[in-house]
């Protein structure tokens, strides 16, 4: 406990800034060498709070967002992750260089509950790219939390913003 006395109280927001090369190692390929001829991108709505009870209880959520490679046989670059709040303000930015995913690997950024800064309207961007025809990434939120005795659980799925390939 003393330990605790003499470290500062980080918020978790704080600590949240995820190493995706770290935490997700197992599920990284090299980037490939080839020119990146297809690439796209996903708007994913996520809720970090939400208003209850005709609105005077707001309820707070953790939020994952999950990037799925639906390939069976090739990498899915990941070039951005970016977190925004009900304003369109960037709160967070999650790779500092693109990513290559292998074939059917998955990559998750976690938001812990007491991180409310993305309010009730927050969203993620994720571009992609891939050297060539290749199954559409599946791009999901999921929100849990809860109040007294009541748990909630739902998930958002990424809508596609752009796909372009090279004629």
């Amino acid at each position: 406990m003393l330990l605790g006395l003499l470290t500062p109280a980080v918020p978790a927001f704080a600590q949240s800034k995820v190493n995706i090369e770290q935490n997700f190692a197992d599920s990284l390929a090299a980037l490939p060498k080839q020119e990146l001829a297809v690439s796209g991108g996903f708007y994913v709505p996520a809720y970090s709070s939400v208003a209850m009870s005709q609105g005077k209880l707001r309820v707070d959520f953790s939020v994952t967002l999950s990037v799925h490679n639906a390939s069976e046989t090739q990498a899915l670059v990941v070039k951005r992750i970016a977190y925004f709040d009900t304003a369109g303000k960037q709160v967070e930015t999650y790779l500092k260089a693109p990513v290559a995913l292998k074939p059917l690997a998955t990559v998750s950024i976690f938001i812990p509950t007491d991180d409310v800064r993305g309010g009730t309207g927050a969203n993620f961007l994720v571009d992609w790219a891939a050297t060539g025809e290749i199954a559409e990434p599946v791009v999901e939120a999921l929100m849990v939390g809860g109040v007294a005795n009541a748990h909630y659980a739902f998930i958002s799925q990424g809508r596609p913003t752009r796909t372009v390939g090279k004629p």
